[in-house]
Parts: structure tokens; sequence; C-alpha cells
């Protein structure tokens, strides 16, 4: 969109109250194209999404396939993604899946990563995998290698109003400190039982949780070590702004930097997101996001 007219910041809104505006938002890191078995979803398509984007000042976004979540082979539904993100690809990064406990999923990843994937998304409560599953952490160093951050999801729908035949549980905060557990003693491992630091560099896994509430993330960061908390970042997709102001209490105690902007279109409304930067209290509101790592380097890729 070379020639529309500059987007608006997600904190514009804040603005107009008198305070300067931030520059627009670099990444959404959750969203998706495609079908949901158990409700109706209006507009799911990227077309819409590009717009949609634009309408909320983000510069570009990591899409998944939903209905792949659901599928036993994800390969179909990533070839799908691909092809339908394929005429916005400089806006719209591909976050396509890949399940560890599928034949030939290595070779799988590195075709992804060639193809321009922004992250992997996987869904190990739906696989049947328990915290600790040691494939779930082998995808996760095989993604840093490939220098893609793994993205997983702690859920869809609100538990309230789930149809009867979705029984999958939701993400447990185990999973994500068994996997960023097991992150750390791999580097540990890898230098000769000495500490040296939290995994970094090129080739360390990033983990980005999305559709995390408060207690979920709180359950995950006060459960990790002051360095293994550095391996995980958290959308606020699913946490309340006012009047309980969840997300400024998250800022003030876990750090505004632990956080990256994720809106879970289509299945959310993007809104939601920016109205609780928009109503963050005053100490608080110009505080960064953070940003997940690989982000920049694979929005080029795509692009090219």
């Amino acid at each position: 969109m070379p020639n529309a007219a500059p987007l608006p910041s997600p904190r514009a809104d804040a603005a107009g109250a008198g305070q300067s505006a931030p520059s627009p938002v670099a990444l959404d890191v959750s969203t998706f194209i495609g079908g949901y078995p158990f409700r109706h979803l209006p507009h799911p398509d990227p077309e819409v999404l590009v717009r949609v984007l634009a309408r909320e000042g983000i510069a570009h976004a990591w899409v998944g396939h939903l209905p792949s979540a659901f599928h036993r082979d994800p390969a179909a539904g990533n070839a799908e993604l691909l092809q339908r993100l394929a005429p916005h690809h400089d806006v719209l990064i591909p976050a396509p899946i890949v399940r560890p406990d599928w034949p030939g999923w290595r070779d799988a990843l590195q075709q992804l990563a060639d193809a321009g994937a922004g992250a992997i998304r996987a869904y190990p409560q739906l696989w049947g995998f328990a915290p600790g599953d040691e494939r779930l952490t082998q995808l996760a160093t095989a993604c840093g290698h490939a220098g893609l951050p793994l993205l997983l999801t702690v859920r869809f729908e609100d538990v309230r109003q789930r149809h009867a035949l979705d029984v999958a549980g939701d993400l447990s905060a185990a999973h994500v400190r068994e996997l960023v557990r097991e992150l750390v003693r791999a580097t540990v491992a890898s230098h000769a039982g000495r500490y040296a630091g939290p995994p970094s560099g090129p080739h360390a896994a990033q983990i980005v949780v999305t559709a995390g509430g408060r207690d979920f993330v709180e359950e995950v960061y006060w459960g990790l070590t002051p360095v293994e908390r550095e391996a995980v970042l958290f959308d606020f997709s699913w946490i309340w702004g006012p009047p309980s102001d969840e997300l400024a209490t998250l800022f003030r105690t876990i750090g505004s930097a632990r956080f990256v902007y994720g809106t879970m279109w289509p299945l959310r409304l993007t809104q939601g997101a920016r109205a609780n930067l928009a109503l963050l209290p005053a100490d608080v509101r110009d505080a960064p996001l953070g940003e997940a790592r690989a982000s920049i380097g694979r929005v080029g890729s795509a692009r090219e």
C-alpha cells in the first residue's frame, strides 16, 4: 500500500489526551485465516486481514491456518496458507504448523523456513503431549537453529462457550515451564556443564505464548528462574485492561518487555489489544513492548 495515508498508532487514543503517540506496531504475532470447526467466523480471509491491520496501524502479522490446528497432518493446510498469503507477502507472514511426532518433520521445518515462514506454530495440548514431552523440546531447538520462534497458543475459545465436541484442554503453564527448563538445561550441557547465560544468539530458541490470561502468565513467569524467563514472550490478547487493569499490573510486576502485540484475529476483535494499550494508566502508558527476536529478519525474507 505505497500510496496509503500514514497509519494511526494503536495508542493514538492516548495521544488525543495530550500524550505523545509512539510508532505504529511492527508486528501482530497472532492472527489466523481460515474457518473454525466449532462456530462461524466472519471475515477469515487474508484480504480482510490486510485491511484490518492497516486500520489498526500494524505493519505486519504472523498468520496461522486455523483449520490445520485440528488436522492430523498439517501439510495440506500449510500449503494452502502459503498460497493464500503469497499475494500479500509484504504484510502477511506465514506461521505454519510443524508436528514433531510426524514423519519427516525436520525436512518440513526446513522447507517452511525456506518458504519465508516467520514463526512455527505448535499445539501440544491438541496432540496429546504431556508437559516435558521431549518432542516439543526437539521442535523448539530445531526452530532455534532455523531462526524461527516457536508460537504456542493457550486456547482459541473461553471454556464457557466451547462446543460439546471441543474437548481438548488449554495449554498448561507446566507445558511452557518444562519446555523452557529443558532448553536452558540443553544450553548448560552444550557448555560442558558450565552455565553460559540464557539461551541467546542466532540459534537460540524463543518461545512466544499467545492467548494466556493473567493467571497463566504469572504461573509461567514466577515458576521460572530469572534466566529462564528471558526465553519466553507473551501476547496480551486475553489479558484484561480496565476496570481490573490486569495488563497494567503485569507491566508493573513482570515488565512490559516480556509482552508482544497480538490480537488473535478473527477469533477476537483487534480493537481489544488497541484499547488495552490506549487505556493504560499514565505510569505504564509509554512502557516499551518486547520484540520477537526473529521477526524483523523474517519479514525481510518474506518480501523477497
